[in-house]
């Protein structure tokens, strides 16, 4: 409940620091306006999520159905529990990924998850500075043309 209301929070904000609400390139479908494919896969969201609600993203791509199911299943299956990775962390790694192709729809979406999954505040310290870090490191070397070292390379 309390991310609900701090996405509708920073959308008022918006609305009133820049007097329009932000819009999406299509429409965002309720449910009464799903199709039978997406309805389907708006169920299944729910029941993997235990949860009734169904964001913006999920409501975009409910637009093309086929787009909506190939999504929900890849993501559901890369981001299921029960693989190496906690669902902690493969919360944070999807926030890394996020901040470093500057997805701001993203960002907040799994800061929230990874929250929700028990990341603490000096969890998500140390990721911006490992983030903002590679960052800077990767542009310098890219800068510098430096090939990886022989050492490094898998064989």
């Amino acid at each position: 409940m309390e991310h609900r209301f701090q996405v509708l929070h920073s959308r008022e904000i918006m609305v009133t620091n820049q007097g329009v609400e932000p819009m999406a390139t299509v429409r965002l479908l309720t449910d009464a306006e799903l199709s039978g494919d997406a309805a389907a896969v708006f169920a299944d969201i729910r029941a993997v999520r235990n949860d009734s609600y169904v964001n913006d993203f999920w409501r975009a791509l409910a637009n093309d159905p086929a787009t909506l199911q190939r999504t929900w299943n890849s993501l559901k299956a890369v981001m299921a529990a029960g693989g190496a990775l906690n669902p902690k962390v493969k919360e944070m790694l999807y926030l890394a990924v996020s901040i470093a192709q500057g997805c701001e729809y993203c960002i907040h979406s799994h800061t929230a998850a990874a929250r929700g999954k028990g990341m603490t505040s000096a969890e998500h310290g140390e990721l911006l500075g490992i983030v903002g870090m590679a960052a800077q490191t990767n542009r310098l070397v890219q800068a510098l043309g430096i090939e990886p070292d022989v050492a490094f390379r898998v064989t």
